[in-house]
């Protein structure tokens, strides 16, 4: 009976093989079917990020073009770190994540989860500035920047300068002679919006860090923090002594986002540090129009040729262990082609990151400064790679620095706590 029976099982047990495998294969597929919904590729990014104009114009350009279909996963905006890194520590990554070069990317796996592009043939396309957003520290391209961008640095009132008989400056020197002048003749030189504007504090410290790289390194890892660096107190040094010399007027505590247009259009205030989008989307016209500006460097007393910072652009990855790599390489080939990422980008205002861009809004003031830009222009590095970086505690500390709570040091030294509390809520590594 037993021979019998074992006779039966080995009959039937090629039949058992073929059961086992086609229900890995059918839980296989109903995996992928779950990450990409029946479509072809799956793309992953923050809500706010893939519901951008340009992008669902090249979602919707490339499914029309080629027939094929993408998933897109929109990911609330506060949940999205989390949910993608965990996502890829399953293995179960999107064929394409969206994602900027900050310091949330050591989140990731990076030279096992994504795939380095450099040889692709779109990177000659790149501008000089797009790409080096895009690059690792060893210089190996991550992502496809596709995505708009901007120019900061500080925008000023050619034709009351002109009027006045003052010029830009092009070192720390002739800023503040600049400044020292519009203040004695009643000016308000820089229009600086103390109250809830943040991103200031990050021009300055920019070049600090993007010129040093190792400098940056040093302070991610614990090894050094602010107040080991002396051009970081030299930058809280100036902004509060241009402060008390009332360059800054004498209301900028109370001046925020809503207060920068008015001042600058009015003519009350000279010079602001501000990106050149800005004067599209938010700039409303009075005695002073958009044609009535120029561009000239960030001066913090940080570096003496003063500094500019490039936009932070969001990235297209692809998921080195996909399946579907391959057809994600091709969609990005999609995307970096002129005729399409021009229906893309068709009238937005934005800074090109490709050179073949053509339908894209590039304002004169950046054009006429694209010299001094090339010269002078840094990829956003503090807010984007400094671990534990907050722009809300930069503005707690210097507010209490303007109150006369804290000296210089003081205030450096509450910059570091602070930053250090972020990056250990953060499980940062050291």
């Amino acid at each position: 009976m037993k021979k019998k029976t074992r006779t039966r099982m080995a009959k039937l047990f090629p039949f058992l093989t073929v059961i086992l495998v086609l229900a890995a294969l059918f839980l296989l597929a109903s995996c992928e079917k779950d990450i990409r919904e029946g479509a072809d590729l799956s793309v992953m990014g923050r809500k706010s990020d893939v519901e951008k104009s340009y992008m669902t114009a090249i979602f919707e350009h490339y499914e029309k073009s080629t027939g094929k279909k993408l998933h897109i996963i929109s990911v609330p905006d506060d949940e999205f770190e989390t949910k993608a890194a965990e996502m890829f520590k399953k293995g179960e990554g999107p064929d394409i994540l969206m994602h900027f070069n900050n310091a949330e990317l050591q989140r990731f796996d990076i030279e096992n989860d994504f795939m380095f592009l450099d040889g692709e043939e779109w990177v000659s396309d790149l501008t000089d500035g797009a790409k080096a957003y895009c690059l690792d520290a060893d210089g190996n391209l991550l992502g496809l920047p596709f995505w708009e961008s901007s120019i900061s640095g500080c925008y000023y009132n050619k034709t009351l300068l002109d009027s006045l008989g003052l010029k830009p400056a092009t070192t720390q020197a002739e800023f503040d002679m600049l400044c020292r002048a519009l203040s004695d003749i009643g000016y308000t030189p820089i229009c600086w919006a103390a109250d809830g504007c943040t991103w200031m504090f990050q021009f300055g410290l920019d070049p600090i860090f993007a010129d040093d790289p190792e400098l940056l390194e040093k302070l991610n890892a614990n090894e050094i923090g602010y107040s080991d660096i002396p051009e970081v107190e030299a930058m809280v040094r100036w902004i509060r002594e241009a402060a008390e010399k009332g360059w800054f007027g004498q209301n900028y505590q109370k001046t925020d986002w809503n207060g920068i247009s008015a001042a600058m259009s009015s003519g009350d205030a000279v010079m602001t540090f501000i990106w050149d989008t800005w004067f599209y989307t938010d700039f409303t016209p009075g005695k002073y129009t958009l044609e009535d500006f120029a561009l000239m460097p960030v001066f913090m007393n940080t570096v003496d040729g003063g500094t500019y910072e490039g936009g932070n652009l969001n990235m297209m990855m692809v998921n080195k262990n996909s399946d579907r790599r391959e057809l994600a390489l091709e969609f990005l080939s999609f995307c970096a082609t002129p005729e399409n990422y021009n229906v893309a980008f068709d009238g937005i205002s934005t800074v090109s990151s490709f050179r073949g861009q053509t339908t894209n809004i590039q304002s004169h003031m950046v054009t006429s400064a694209a010299a001094s830009i090339a010269e002078n222009e840094r990829v956003s590095t503090a807010a984007s790679k400094i671990i534990g970086y907050s722009a809300d505690d930069m503005e707690d500390a210097f507010a209490r620095l303007f109150r006369g709570k804290l000296d210089d040091a003081g205030c450096v030294k509450l910059m570091d706590e602070m930053r250090l509390g972020r990056a250990k809520s953060r499980s940062a590594p050291e």
